[in-house]
């Protein structure tokens, strides 16, 4: 039988029935090497797998390190939240001067244009009509689109080994670029005296005087485009750490390159490609800087609201008498996320 070897408080009245002896080194009764480890006595025995653990009173160091990255969590995030919270659920409150009559659930039937805005007032339809179909169009295309382009790129670029650095930084310029400054120039691009109606020798309005379903095409080329380069550079490292073997096998088979992609090169990818799908729906969500970017207001014309999304909405209500359906819209994105992503962890789980 091995002899095992237990590192013991010389006080601990745990170890003095089974041991016998507290004396340092070998025992023959019980087959077993003691290191005593410390002579002070404890108040509190803390017994893990049935040996004394003294570093778990060492535990205050690791939350004082924790603690500035806790507290900062704290005022920032969790208070926030929270405040939030209890906010979309106030009855009349004001932003200056945090005055409210009250709780109630009516912040989000009016937000969801099923309750009138006050004691017979009209009815709040920006959300359903506008913010929230746009904020889905803007998530179930972009997001696809700019993985499957950020995917066949990256594959370009692991196979291009001579160029691959400045190529590199080429797609990586929109990252570090002003999303407000990109935005501008799309919108000159796509003016109606800009250089696709110029190339294509047309006279359509894409952006100003537009319509709603039109300006998408802009809006959405502008969103894929800004999105690709953190892509690119999450699936170009993925691709750089998959085993060389699995292709030089495929080579040997003469396999062709589209079941070299689907079957070797998407799959070891699949870590990667479910942190971008979960981020980047989270980030399509949350979109606002490209509308302000591209259209400068909330529509295609002045007074229109026909490119509003969930976060323009919250942004555009955020003042004293409408804040609490603000903060009822942020919950209700808050919701729609979490609900989108444990979606996606789930699926990913069971396919994977």
């Amino acid at each position: 039988m091995s002899t095992e070897e237990l590192n013991v408080n010389v006080n601990s009245c745990y170890f003095d029935a089974s041991l016998g002896s507290l004396n340092e080194g070998y025992n023959e009764e019980q087959d077993v090497n003691v290191n005593i480890v410390s002579r002070k006595e404890l108040k509190k025995d803390y017994i893990v797998g049935g040996v004394l653990d003294q570093e778990q009173k060492n535990n205050w160091r690791a939350w004082l390190y924790l603690a500035p990255v806790l507290i900062l969590m704290s005022v920032f995030l969790i208070y926030p939240l929270i405040n939030t919270i209890f906010i979309s659920f106030m009855k009349n409150y004001n932003y200056a001067y945090g005055t409210f009559d009250g709780f109630t659930f009516d912040n989000f039937l009016v937000i969801l244009g099923l309750k009138n805005v006050g004691d017979g007032g009209t009815k709040e339809t920006r959300l359903i009509e506008y913010a929230i179909p746009n904020t889905f169009i803007i998530v179930f295309v972009t997001v696809p689109l700019s993985i499957f382009i950020a995917l066949m790129i990256s594959v370009l670029l692991n196979s291009i080994k001579w160029f691959q650095k400045a190529l590199q930084i080429v797609f990586f310029l929109p990252y570090v670029t002003n999303a407000i400054a990109v935005g501008m120039v799309f919108s000159v691009i796509f003016d109606k005296q800009g250089l696709v109606n110029y190339i294509f020798n047309i006279d359509k309005a894409w952006i100003y005087g537009a319509d709603r379903w039109t300006a998408m095409i802009p809006l959405c080329i502008y969103i894929v485009w800004n999105s690709l380069p953190f892509k690119i550079l999450i699936l170009l490292s993925g691709l750089q750490g998959v085993d060389k073997q699995y292709y030089q096998a495929a080579k040997i088979d003469s396999t062709p390159r589209w079941k070299v992609l689907t079957h070797i090169t998407v799959p070891c990818l699949m870590p990667q490609i479910l942190y971008l799908m979960v981020t980047s729906f989270i980030g399509a969500f949350k979109e606002y800087t490209s509308i302000v970017g591209l259209f400068g207001m909330q529509g295609t014309t002045n007074g229109s609201y026909n490119m509003y999304t969930i976060v323009y909405y919250i942004y555009d209500n955020m003042n004293g008498t409408t804040t609490s359906y603000a903060a009822a819209a942020a919950v209700f994105l808050f919701v729609i996320i979490l609900i989108f992503t444990f979606l996606q962890l789930g699926l990913s789980k069971k396919r994977y």
